[in-house]
């Protein structure tokens, strides 16, 4: 009989500016009690994560309920990361965002209840940026993911932006970054993705099927697919999803992950992914690009 591969979450906090590490992992005795569940976008909404640990220790419970009340005065950013995995294959990275709110239950088992928003900070930090004459699209997104302390994935065609100006909360340049370069622009995780609209990341693509993840049958929905896979290291937003589906083969094809469900926990069954996709689209056979723009004014 084939030997199980234990699940592990860990859940990193950030307390007076320092990290503290929570780690569910059945291998090694520790069985803390996590729930996570959240959701993220290929769009500049916000993605969003729910994490409940049972039993924190009271030095951090405290921290928690102090810092995020609304009479608190220090609104420095407090950072939370989710990672998970199995035992065999290591730790990927869920979920990077800033906690917005913390409520804890009553005794005897008491469950603190995080809820977390990417970037949510930023909305608060006011910009003021300009350029003028021409100015290619990546060297913008340079200047966004710098005033977002964020590291730049670039996989879109540049193009030249005519008089770039932009003056509001940091987040919304991400907004304006999209609009102005008919581009896909978002958050994840630490990284500013700009990227082609419906085209995969590149090399970021899982074969999807029953003996790789698939549960259930995947769906149509209005933009494409909804499928449901066991949680995986290789699955990101905006990576590719090739989908083999006896059971609904009409769904067969390669699709552009833009919306990434997750459930997963320590104790429970959840350990998932929900990710609802769109054809994919974008690059020609030579790898150039369709239907795309050389030149963009900014609005």
């Amino acid at each position: 009989m084939p030997q199980l591969d234990p699940r592990v979450i860990r859940v990193s906090i950030e307390v007076n500016g320092v990290l503290k590490v929570y780690t569910a992992d059945p291998s090694t005795g520790r069985s803390l009690a996590v729930v996570v569940t959240g959701t993220k976008y290929a769009n500049p909404n916000q993605n969003e994560c729910e994490v409940k640990i049972t039993n924190l220790d009271r030095a951090t419970h405290d921290y928690l309920l102090t810092e995020t009340s609304p009479f608190n005065q220090n609104k420095t950013p407090k950072r939370l990361i989710v990672e998970a995995g199995r035992v065999s294959t290591g730790l990927s990275l869920v979920y990077m965002g800033d906690i917005t709110t913390a409520v804890g239950t009553q005794p005897p088992d008491i469950v603190m209840s995080l809820k977390c928003a990417t970037g949510d900070f930023q909305k608060g930090n006011v910009v003021a940026k300009s350029a003028a004459g021409m100015t290619p699209l990546r060297n913008i997104a340079q200047g966004v993911a710098k005033d977002l302390n964020l590291s730049l994935v670039y996989e879109a065609q540049d193009k030249q932006i005519s008089n770039y100006s932009f003056t509001g909360g940091a987040l919304k340049q991400v907004n304006r970054l999209g609009d102005m370069g008919m581009v896909n622009a978002y958050v994840d995780d630490g990284k500013l993705i700009v990227k082609d609209y419906n085209v995969p990341l590149v090399g970021r693509t899982r074969e999807l099927n029953l003996d790789t993840g698939m549960i259930g049958i995947p769906e149509f929905t209005e933009q494409g697919i909804k499928a449901k896979m066991l949680f995986d290291n290789q699955t990101v937003l905006g990576s590719g999803l090739n989908i083999i589906s006896k059971m609904n083969p009409a769904a067969n094809g390669l699709y552009t992950v833009f919306k990434l469900g997750f459930e997963l926990a320590s104790r429970d069954t959840p350990f998932y992914y929900i990710a609802e996709a769109v054809r994919a689209d974008g690059r020609a056979a030579d790898g150039s690009y369709k239907n795309a723009k050389k030149k963009v004014k900014a609005k």
